[in-house]
């Protein structure tokens, strides 16, 4: 017998890797690049998707509220450190729904221009990001809260960075927020009657427990 022979026929005999194995490893492969392009789109639909969207809302929310006051949209927020054009709606309560729209309102704090503590919170990315810039603000700046029949103007005592609190610590929503850590970030003045605004967002730009927050006391009221 030739050598040639005897090659081909020791190949011959080798034994062939089974077609199932070859098939479950091509399924893996496949299903790992199609969970991976899963994540993708999901992480590019909140970070500019839900953005767009809820970017959409909040145009439609303030011209509804400029034009009759009609809708589910109770306020609108203008802060001109943001620019001239930012106008974001204000809506009851703090659900996820209700923040994809715009600033949530706490229903258990003041309404605008009260007495009391006037509340609220908004997104720091995603779903419009209406306090992105959170940090950006210090004390001094302005918060111009419009309602059907008034305008209120607030000042910030305190900036966008200056307090970090976990989101337990509800103090911050009181009528006269006390901050429980003697020297701790707070509204100057502890006096009751005050008419104040919390401003409260995400601390970080992605998942985190913690909160920023800014307090502001009025300073004017202006008849529509």
């Amino acid at each position: 017998m030739s050598q040639t022979m005897r090659v081909t026929r020791t190949e011959s005999t080798r034994p062939a890797r089974p077609s199932f194995l070859r098939r479950w490893t091509r399924r893996l492969g496949y299903g790992l690049i199609l969970t991976g392009l899963a994540i993708l789109a999901w992480i590019a639909w909140q970070l500019w998707g839900t953005n767009w969207q809820s970017e959409r809302l909040h145009r439609e929310i303030v011209a509804q509220l400029e034009e009759d006051w009609s809708g589910p949209g109770v306020a609108i927020v203008r802060i001109p450190k943001f620019g001239e054009d930012y106008a974001v709606p204000v809506l009851e309560g703090t659900t996820p729904e209700v923040l994809a729209a715009g600033f949530g309102h706490f229903e258990e704090t003041a309404g605008p221009g009260e007495v009391g503590n006037y509340a609220i919170a908004g997104h720091r990315i995603t779903h419009g990001e209406p306090l992105r810039r959170m940090p950006e603000l210090v004390a001094g700046d302005h918060v111009i809260i419009e309602t059907r029949h008034q305008i209120h103007t607030y000042v910030l005592d305190t900036g966008g960075a200056d307090l970090r609190v976990d989101f337990t610590q509800v103090w911050v929503l009181d009528e006269v927020p006390t901050n429980p850590r003697a020297g701790g970030v707070q509204p100057p003045s502890q006096e009751p009657g005050q008419r104040l605004i919390t401003l409260t967002t995400c601390a970080e730009l992605f998942h985190t427990k913690d909160r920023l927050i800014a307090f502001g006391h009025l300073v004017e009221t202006v008849d529509k």
